[in-house]
């Protein structure tokens, strides 16, 4: 008894130091543990914060995305409405270049047909001259041919109505050239410095009288009028342009433009 008492005393303090010893090992792994738990804590925080910043930046992408989309639509739809405005714009400039094409030839015909009136009046003036002479006072005004003739010459005085032989004879000439020229009208007028028109236009008819009783010419070719002869008096025998017919052909080439 005595033997084996030494022994469980001995078996008790290595049973003591072995177990204090494990308990120290123990501790350590607990303490050990603990560090793993707070570093894992930490990495758990900051993959946490990762994920947090990932998750916004991923919010603030896709808030950038719609609005890159939005503006990218609005972008396209403003180039649509662009191109269509641009092309209407070119269809507008195509059909105002080709109005302004028309006006141009419009404009380019009418001044041909003037040109080609005064070139025939010029031509005219020229057989006038011819006719009357060198001498006769026949001149070129706004398209008009105007032949003048003294009181004197036509009727020997400024208050006489009856004509000489001189002014029968140069009204026969005159007669000539109205009728070799059909395409104008002829207006007798009687010009007056002194404000008395009716003798005046009493020798203006007996001219009238004189180019279509005797002379042939046609009387819807003559028209008769007096007027203020601003300080000249007499007759004048102007060859006007058939302007009726003239702004005939200018409207017909018009319509025919259009």
């Amino acid at each position: 008894m005595q033997t084996k008492l030494p022994i469980l005393l001995v078996l008790l303090l290595f049973s003591g130091i072995a177990l204090g010893q494990k308990k120290s090992e123990l501790f350590a792994q607990i303490e050990e543990l603990k560090l793993e738990k707070d570093s894992i804590a930490q990495e758990l925080a900051t993959i946490k914060r990762e994920v947090s910043s990932s998750k916004a930046k991923a919010e603030t992408l896709e808030t950038e995305n719609v609005s890159l989309r939005e503006a990218n639509a609005t972008l396209l739809k403003n180039l649509t409405s662009f191109s269509e405005l641009s092309k209407k714009s070119s269809e507008n400039v195509n059909k105002t270049l080709e109005a302004l094409g028309q006006k141009e030839k419009q404009l380019s015909d009418i001044n041909k047909m003037i040109a080609s009136n005064d070139s025939t009046a010029i031509v005219t003036l020229t057989q006038v001259k011819k006719t009357l002479g060198e001498n006769t006072n026949a001149n070129f005004s706004e398209g008009d041919i105007i032949l003048s003739g003294s009181l004197n010459s036509l009727f020997g005085s400024d208050s006489s109505t009856e004509l000489t032989d001189g002014g029968n004879e140069w009204l026969a000439r005159v007669a000539e050239i109205i009728k070799a020229n059909p395409n104008r009208k002829t207006e007798i007028v009687g010009l007056n410095i002194t404000g008395e028109f009716g003798a005046t236009y009493d020798q203006a008819i007996a001219v009238t009288k004189r180019l279509t009783d005797s002379l042939g010419v046609a009387t819807e070719k003559l028209s008769t009028s007096v007027q203020d002869g601003n300080f000249k008096e007499g007759i004048a025998i102007k060859l006007r342009p058939d302007y009726e017919g003239f702004y005939g052909k200018v409207k017909e080439n018009v319509k025919v433009a259009e």
